[in-house]
């Protein structure tokens, strides 16, 4: 199944999206690696403001490259989820809606997207380029000390990604290559 989904998400939406499906995103996408979730952390630990409303939103793992002349941005491939593995739970129980990045995640991840309903989606690692072509608009929110890790606000259309691991803890890193065994 394919879904075309607008931003902000809500739990309802995110509950419709299976494993496996296809999900085109339109609208705001958030990006932020480790460097950017630590800092997220500290002012969650110190009780201040995120940099922005994380309620039904969608963060990209990623660390763009620098834009060339007359382009939005520069190549925006995923990077590896499980480093923000230890970030993710307090950020989806405050309301995060959706990640995108590529590999595996905790079961303490996964907890999380089951309890307050939340969706893993897979882009394309390589394909950075390809991806870049669907970010129309980018803006800097917070931490431009971090460079390429800095929290950017980005405006995506037909921005392409699979479910890996849907609201009910389904895993397509799992359910995948358990279709293969049995033939």
């Amino acid at each position: 199944m394919i879904h075309y989904i607008e931003t902000p998400l809500t739990t309802e939406k995110v509950r419709q999206i299976k494993a496996g499906d296809r999900v085109v995103i339109n609208g705001i996408v958030y990006t932020a690696r480790d460097a950017a979730h630590k800092k997220m952390a500290e002012l969650i630990e110190r009780g201040e403001q995120l940099p922005f409303d994380i309620s039904g939103q969608i963060i990209y793992y990623v660390g763009p490259c620098p834009a060339r002349p007359g382009e939005v941005i520069g190549s925006a491939g995923p990077t590896t989820s499980g480093r923000m593995d230890a970030y993710a739970p307090k950020l989806i129980e405050l309301g995060l809606k959706g990640m995108v990045g590529k590999g595996l995640r905790s079961e303490d991840v996964i907890k999380s997207m089951k309890k307050y309903g939340a969706v893993y989606l897979g882009a394309i690692g390589g394909a950075g380029a390809l991806i870049a072509r669907s970010v129309i608009k980018q803006e800097m929110v917070a931490f431009p000390e971090l460079g390429p890790e800095a929290i950017r606000k980005l405006t995506v259309k037909d921005f392409l990604t699979i479910a890996i691991i849907d609201a009910s803890g389904n895993n397509l890193y799992e359910t995948g290559p358990a279709r293969y065994r049995r033939l």
